[in-house]
């Protein structure tokens, strides 16, 4: 009979642990295939393939007929059109980013104080997440309609001139940001009105005491505490102006001359309109990166000024 020493416990004991630590990884594998398989289908599959047609020519059919490297990258970024629409893109994202975040901060802050109709005022203000981009782009359509739209009717009532809005070159594009700013406001307006029930009401009580003004009560005890969320807001609606399509599409179709041709939209024209899936795609890249360094930008330069808790 086989003596039982230490040394065969201590075997045993480390077969035990890797077999349930093998059952608990397969386990977890079988919870996350799903979800892999989704991933891979939808999402790392079509980058793949996004960036292999960005170094081909491509037929009318999509397909690659002659591999060119980065030609495709050195005509996209000397092309005057995509040029047009990247700087109306970093225009409109701007804007966007920092309406939205003001006026839903601006928004937050006044349905925080106990006045008369602020639950239905909030209701309101948040009502635009429940609209979507189509029916929200038509309904401004009809507010900016050239001849029979609610401006002009305004204008006309107080005997001032029309606005150009979908014809002019920079109404257009005004048209389009608060057609954006209006969708996303209400994301926005939920996000920050939860942070400002969170910051400390004594903080402000010890203000109204100090006799501190309401300028400098929101500057050094509000933005600070809401700072966190503030980045957070700023950074989501960064990414969903960049993406921004159907309000362009229902609106403007891009024009007047390019001016509120998007890079999404000039993205679109060239794969389904022009069947240039290499311009296409390779356009689809430098969108992509574009927006990975923005983001990173703003990550350096303004996470320092968030105040985490």
């Amino acid at each position: 009979m086989a003596q039982v020493t230490p040394a065969l416990y201590q075997q045993a004991g480390t077969k035990q642990r890797w077999r349930q630590a093998l059952r608990t990884h397969l386990v977890a594998l079988g919870f996350l295939t799903p979800s892999l398989i989704f991933l891979g289908v939808f999402i790392f599959y079509p980058l793949v393939k996004t960036v292999y047609y960005s170094f081909f020519l491509t037929n009318a059919l999509g397909e690659p007929v002659k591999f060119v490297g980065f030609a495709n990258y050195t005509t996209i970024l000397k092309d005057p059109v995509f040029l047009t629409s990247l700087g109306v893109t970093l225009i409109f994202v701007v804007a966007v980013t920092g309406l939205t975040t003001i006026c839903a901060l601006a928004l937050a802050n006044l349905a925080r104080k106990h006045l008369r109709g602020t639950v239905i005022f909030r209701t309101l203000f948040a009502s635009t997440m429940g609209v979507s981009v189509s029916v929200a782009s038509v309904l401004w359509l009809f507010f900016f309609q050239p001849t029979t739209g609610v401006s002009d009717m305004i204008l006309n009532a107080l005997h001032l001139p029309p606005i150009h809005w979908l014809t002019g070159n920079v109404w257009a594009l005004v048209a389009v940001i608060l057609t954006v700013v209006w969708m996303n406001i209400g994301f926005a307006f939920l996000a920050i009105s939860g942070a400002l029930e969170n910051v400390p009401t004594h903080l402000y009580e010890t203000a109204e005491i100090e006799g501190i003004t309401p300028w400098l009560k929101v500057r050094y005890i509000t933005l600070p505490h809401i700072s966190p969320t503030l980045f957070f807001v700023a950074t989501v609606t960064m990414i969903n102006a960049f993406q921004t399509f159907g309000q362009v599409d229902l609106l403007t179709k891009g024009g007047p001359n390019n001016h509120t041709n998007l890079i999404v939209y000039q993205i679109y024209r060239d794969a389904f309109v022009n069947l240039n899936i290499g311009k296409a795609s390779t356009e689809s890249i430098i969108l992509a990166l574009l927006i990975a360094l923005v983001t990173m930008a703003q990550f350096k330069l303004t996470e320092k000024r968030v105040m985490y808790q």
